[in-house]
């Protein structure tokens, strides 16, 4: 009796570091998975302040929550399903559907920069924000975002899948819900905490302590510049991300020019230095990715824009 419970308890000890095992694994899966899509995360983050900007403060962290409780479900009833789905009977379309993705990630870059120093610019800058908003316009304004985060979180998904395309069916179901569950919280808690970040100043700068009054003007005033901040690296980001998607994606489909000029010019800017080789090789391969995405990007606007707009002001004869 004693050797049958001595062995049970062996058993129970190897299946609980087992399932600790599992759990590390997927942490770790669900970590690389996050980490590759980070361009989007950051996309998203700079986006969706947008949308509650204006309201009033009592809206703010409401409307928040209602964006936050649909991204979720596009993750986890409408995308998750549908990637898993193509992962276990479609995934030659993987790579398709990533490069699809990475141009878009290009065009949304390049647009961006388009319009802060297109001919069109000052326009965008100088439109009056929304002040006040009725209950049905909130419902848009949330039903946009919405709508906005489905295109970004079908992205996240599909980037994460690509790392773990190896792992066991439920492996990949598990890991995408962790990633699914972990960037909606990451993503939507930064927004709360950008869009009260000007409140919780104001309120500090009533205080009677002069410097927690320093610390609320600081922040008031840091408001604009972190806004921009994220705005400009959230862009950097996309461009990089797209670019280094459509770079591996062209190789994997057996177009090895441009990856293997890449990967050259990273081995000798990592080799041709004692230290930090492999950080210059990064910034090498980096640098490459935002430029071709930067490129790719730029043509899909001239596509999508230019070219269309300079034919419609095209006097006809």
């Amino acid at each position: 009796m004693a050797g049958g419970l001595v062995a049970l308890l062996d058993d129970v000890a190897a299946l609980a570091k087992l399932a600790a095992a599992s759990v590390d694994d997927v942490g770790a899966a669900a970590g690389r998975a996050s980490v590759k899509a980070t361009g989007v995360v950051i996309d998203d983050t700079a986006v969706t302040p947008q949308y509650v900007h204006g309201v009033n403060a009592n809206r703010e962290l409401p409307m928040i929550r209602k964006i936050a409780t649909g991204s979720l479900r596009n993750k986890i009833v409408f995308i998750l399903p549908a990637v898993l789905l193509l992962s276990q009977f479609l995934p030659w379309l993987l790579t398709p559907l990533l490069m699809l993705g990475g141009t878009y990630l290009c065009y949304e870059g390049a647009e961006k920069i388009w319009e802060r120093f297109g001919p069109h610019h000052e326009e965008v800058e100088q439109a009056a924000p929304v002040t006040t908003i009725g209950p049905e316009q909130e419902r848009t304004m949330v039903s946009g975002a919405i709508r906005t985060d489905f295109i970004l979180s079908g992205e996240i998904m599909v980037i994460a899948l690509n790392e773990i395309t190896d792992e066991a069916f439920l492996s990949r179901a598990v890991i995408l819900l962790v990633v699914a569950v972990a960037i909606t919280a990451l993503v939507y808690g930064v927004v709360a905490l950008i869009v009260k970040m000007d409140d919780v100043g104001l309120a500090l700068t009533e205080r009677a302590s002069t410097f927690s009054q320093r610390v609320g003007h600081a922040m008031v005033k840091g408001m604009p510049r972190l806004l921009a901040v994220i705005s400009v690296v959230g862009t950097a980001a996309m461009l990089w991300v797209g670019g280094h998607i459509l770079l591996v994606g062209v190789d994997d489909l057996g177009w090895h020019v441009v990856y293997d000029a890449v990967h050259h010019v990273e081995e000798a800017a990592a080799e041709a230095v004692t230290t930090g080789g492999g950080v210059l090789g990064w910034l090498v391969n980096t640098t490459a990715s935002a430029l071709i995405g930067l490129v790719w990007g730029a043509i899909v606007v001239a596509i999508m824009h230019v070219i269309p707009r300079r034919r419609a002001a095209a006097p006809s004869h």
